[in-house]
């Protein structure tokens, strides 16, 4: 749970439009969020950009245009470099 207010999907429909439209550029095993809360809406990291809903969508579509299957690197090297990445910037996640 993050310290700030928070917006649900179902209370703003901008919310609710951007969480689903940035899930569909997910492959479609990461379509679905692996820790949701909330009743099964969204973690804590997204729920915190639920404020700016245009922030939200932007923020974490980036992750789903990257793992684009029709890139030219292969699935396992998209998956290092985001490992690498996560773990150069020592992040939580």
């Amino acid at each position: 749970m993050t310290w700030i207010n928070t917006v649900r999907m179902d209370e703003d429909e901008r919310v609710k439009t951007a969480i689903e439209d940035e899930r569909k550029l997910y492959p479609v095993e990461y379509a679905t969020p692996v820790h949701p809360v909330n009743n099964g809406e969204t973690s804590g990291i997204v729920a915190s950009h639920t404020l700016i809903p245009d922030a939200l969508f932007h923020a974490f579509s980036t992750f789903g245009a990257l793992m684009s299957p029709e890139l030219p690197l292969k699935r396992h090297q998209h998956e290092m470099i985001a490992t690498m990445v996560s773990v150069t910037n020592r992040c939580h996640y």
